[in-house]
């Protein structure tokens, strides 16, 4: 179903999956630089997690709310953080289960960033092709703000992913002292296999196993 919380500024837009039988849980995802909410590794993801009890807020971060097409401008990132903020708060609202935050990309970076300054705003965080560098620049790395990454995290990266190798981000994720995990899939590129007609069927339910475990085995949880 659509989601619209007007309310506050950035405006929260989106899709909202809710499940049959539910948890109490909520996962928000969000999109890359490259594309909206319906990119269609998060609609799976958001059905498989449904599937098992979690509501799921697929959201447009605030950028592309303004722009239907191109990336975000270098000015953008702290509006679309606000924007991922504002979607946290939302579906606190509406649910007292844990709430959790991820995305693809551009998405998860920012999502990253965000609990990196606020800790207490989510259970966890699930990032998807995380971006460590621009392709062809590994000396360029988004690492400044891992140490201070409290939440408990599963990594998903391609193996032949640009934006980072397998080795490049165990190497990275060692500096986040929060409990964090790294699930790698074999012979696909940043956008993990769903570009096209090769999405890896089984990949969405691997990714809710490797979540689920990580999360379980956090502290406190």
């Amino acid at each position: 179903m659509h989601f619209s919380d007007d309310r506050r500024d950035p405006h929260v837009r989106g899709f909202l999956h809710s499940p049959a039988s539910a948890t109490n849980h909520a996962l928000i995802l969000t999109h890359g630089a490259g594309g909206n909410c319906n990119a269609p590794l998060l609609v799976a993801l958001a059905d498989t997690f449904c599937v098992h009890g979690y509501a799921v807020l697929r959201c447009d971060l605030p950028f592309r709310q303004e722009r239907k097409t191109g990336p975000p401008f270098p000015g953008n990132a702290e509006r679309d953080r606000a924007g991922l903020r504002n979607a946290v708060v939302a579906m606190r609202e509406r649910f007292d289960g844990k709430i959790f935050l991820g995305g693809i990309s551009y998405g998860g970076r920012q999502s990253t960033m965000l609990c990196a300054a606020e800790p207490q705003l989510v259970a966890g965080l699930l990032l998807l092709s995380y971006p460590l560098h621009t392709p062809g620049k590994p000396d360029q790395l988004r690492t400044q703000h891992l140490p201070n990454l409290r939440n408990p995290c599963l990594f998903v990266q391609g193996t032949r992913d640009p934006f980072g190798s397998i080795e490049e981000v165990q190497k990275a994720l060692s500096l986040i002292p929060a409990k964090h995990s790294l699930l790698s899939v074999e012979g696909v590129g940043h956008d993990l296999g769903f570009k096209g007609k090769k999405a890896p069927p089984e990949l969405p339910f691997r990714i809710f196993s490797a979540f689920q475990q990580v999360m379980s085995a956090a502290p406190g949880s």
